[in-house]
């Protein structure tokens, strides 16, 4: 029989060091000849990330010891930080770029050495920085020689401001020489795009694609392709814009076996997957036409109302990949997705078995075998491969293995619910679980809401043990993919244009007062709670909502004013021209929607959560916000950790805000833990 207990007063054996000890996924897979090489996370070795290689029979090793991370810092949020080549001799080389200096390094893992650097330091604001790379190696590579080049995006402070930056496609020697001096690197493209991705080669080897995009545009918003001829020796030749625009969004391009260039694109709402046939390309070539309008490409997944892409947060994620035999491996769903073979010839789409519900944009292929990194509300993120020419699925690497009794993990519930207007709301909501304890007749239980942050972005479907950390004690959440959100529709998506902080705040409100309305929450027991935009949407909620009794805002936007051009990186410092409206048009809103300036509002307890080292949300913000906050008698917690940035990467620093967070729900709820420290609060 389970035993009786008031809700949040359950035991758990989810401790906050459990939980912190599976924060993190493994990311940017790759394949090197019969290899496989990814990255995963260290949260007990100060957060960096790992490099590690898994041999074709199997066997893994982690190749680069600590204090090597890798991992890139191109637009913050980085992006693909490693490639490496096959060779006939000596075995893989790998280039890869280190976190603390941004360099790039080359590594033959097989000979014993030390990673050798490529690229300079620059004293000139945050320096060189590289991502997407691409090894590209020449005939000295077959006498031993490090003979060939490295393509990738570079990045380049021209000044000390977060906004003095250039970004071009470059090419850096392997041979060292560009080490020391920067004129030895290579610019392939120009730099009259603000933002490019890494190129892709066509399989031909004349013809390179890449996407482009310039402020205030963010990739969401619309983007463009561009197409250059590969010239011997010197940059990209006859470069023009062939698909895009500023209401088109295409998140990736590459290209089909037979030249024909596939490319995600937003034109039709959703995120869908187009094909320009390689003769037409040659037909628009040959007559000097290759512009955005002349090209005609067609739907591959015509009358599927669903996503095949998503927002390009880092660059070089990828949503499909192109086999051999000219089908096409794809990632699609709404709430949820799948990893799918499609035929373009047909367009029969066949998704692989299992009981995945996230599928990561990471993919790679070995002739006939397809790998990506997946999950479920099961379990966490685990490297599968798919067979295509038998339909076989296995996990490869990174397997999930239970910590604990799974009976502890918290039951998800896909929900549509209704908002202001008739509007539809998307969220999953987990409710209070635990195999031995039930809560007394007639207690409803407390809900943290949870919104995601982005905006631009989405919570996926997967196991995650900091929810069940809160869902085993008896408290639910609720994580509301609010208006704005990914995975919906361009349409859905476009409901926060200029309503950031009224949409986001008025879903979140509607979930939690529909949970309470229905029975299912205890009205007076509501939280809400979340990181980076939703820190915003948190704090927002606060101070604009009477519907919540407390708060935990992590890294947060709270002064839009000072956020803009200088107060934030360069990626998004004109993200708010979409999210709140053009500055010089309409300033008041900056204003009148700043959480720092509605702190009047904010009356329920609440902790605040910031690294230090934040240059994305820096923690000025924080600083200003509780100087609003001073001496209005409303209890409240700062924590700052020094040596983290924007998300929390350290085992320490997890541990410390998930049982901050707890507390401050346990104090205002009305429970008693003994089992967390005790979280001071100031008034």
């Amino acid at each position: 029989m389970p035993t009786t207990g008031a809700y949040g007063t359950w035991p758990s054996p989810i401790d906050a060091a459990l939980a912190a000890s599976h924060d993190g996924r493994p990311d940017h897979l790759g394949a090197v000849g019969d290899e496989l090489w990814w990255t995963e996370p260290r949260p007990a070795e100060a957060g960096r990330r790992a490099l590690v290689r898994r041999a074709a029979d199997g066997t893994e090793e982690s190749v680069l010891p600590a204090p090597w991370n890798v991992r890139s810092r191109v637009i913050e949020y980085g992006g693909v930080p490693w490639a490496g080549a096959e060779r006939a001799e000596g075995g893989p080389l790998i280039v890869f770029v280190h976190f603390p200096d941004q360099r790039l390094y080359a590594y033959e893992p097989d000979s014993g050495g030390e990673p050798r650097p490529l690229t300079p330091l620059s004293g000139v604001g945050d320096g060189l920085r590289w991502a997407d790379p691409q090894v590209r190696l020449d005939s000295r590579e077959v006498s031993g020689e490090a003979g060939g080049e490295v393509w990738c995006v570079l990045e380049e402070f021209t000044g000390d401001r977060p906004t003095d930056v250039r970004r071009v496609i470059a090419a850096v020697p392997l041979d060292g020489s560009a080490a020391d001096d920067r004129t030895a690197v290579r610019e392939l493209s120009d730099d009259r795009h603000h933002f490019v991705t890494g190129p892709r080669l066509s399989p031909d080897g004349h013809r390179v694609a890449w996407i482009a995009w310039d402020h205030p545009r963010m990739p969401w918003d619309g983007t463009e392709v561009m197409l250059g001829e590969v010239a011997d020796g010197g940059p990209f030749t006859g470069v023009r814009a062939v698909l895009g625009g500023p209401e088109e969004s295409i998140c990736q391009v590459d290209w089909a076996p037979d030249g024909s260039l596939l490319f995600v694109s937003d034109r039709a709402d959703w995120w869908q997957l187009h094909r320009v046939d390689a003769a037409a390309l040659e037909v628009a070539a040959d007559a000097g036409a290759l512009t955005a309008t002349s090209l005609s490409a067609t739907s591959l997944c015509a009358g599927r109302e669903e996503e095949f892409g998503g927002p390009l947060w880092k660059i070089g994620l990828q949503w499909f990949h192109p086999l051999e035999n000219g089908l096409i491996a794809v990632i699609h769903g709404t709430e949820t997705n799948a990893l799918g073979i499609l035929d373009p010839a047909t367009g029969e789409l066949v998704d692989a078995v299992g009981p995945w519900s996230e599928w990561a944009s990471d993919l790679t292929v070995q002739g006939t075998r397809v790998t990506g990194i997946a999950a479920s509300p099961r379990t966490g993120p685990e490297i599968v491969e798919l067979d295509t020419v038998t339909g076989h699925t296995r996990v490869i690497a990174s397997a999930h293995h239970d910590p604990l009794d799974p009976a502890y993990y918290p039951e998800a519930l896909l929900r549509t619910f209704t908002g202001p207007g008739g509007r539809e709301i998307h969220a999953q909501i987990h409710p209070p679980h635990h195999p031995g304890y039930t809560a007394p007749d007639g207690e409803l239980p407390p809900y943290v809401i949870w919104a995601h942050g982005g905006p631009t972005s989405r919570t996926p479907l997967i196991l995650d043990l900091e929810t069940a950390y809160f869902t085993s004690r008896g408290i639910g959440v609720a994580k509301v993919n609010y208006g704005g959100s990914t995975g919906h529709g361009r349409e859905y998506r476009n409901r926060l244009r200029e309503q950031w902080g009224v949409v986001d705040v008025e879903d979140c409100a509607a979930v939690a007062v529909a949970l309470a309305d229905e029975g299912s929450a205890d009205r007076d027991r509501l939280a809400v709670r979340g990181g980076s935009a939703g820190g915003w949407t948190t704090a927002a909620s606060l101070a604009i909502s009477d519907v919540y009794a407390c708060g935990a805002i992590s890294y947060p936007v709270l002064d839009l004013q000072g956020w803009t051009s200088d107060g934030t990186h360069d990626f998004e410092s004109h993200y708010m021209e979409s999210l709140i409206g053009p500055l010089a048009e309409v300033p008041e809103r900056y204003s009148e929607r700043s959480p720092l300036n509605l702190s009047d509002g904010v009356t329920a307890p609440f902790v605040l959560l910031q690294g230090l080292d934040d240059v994305i949300c820096p923690p000025a913000q924080c600083d200003l916000f509780l100087e609003r906050m001073a001496g209005r008698g409303v209890p409240h917690a700062y924590l700052a950790y020094e040596g983290e940035g924007h998300g929390f990467r350290r085992a320490d620093t997890l541990i410390s805000a998930l049982e901050a967070e707890l507390s401050l729900y346990a104090q205002t709820f009305g429970v008693e833990r003994a089992d967390i420290p005790r979280l001071e609060l100031r008034k």
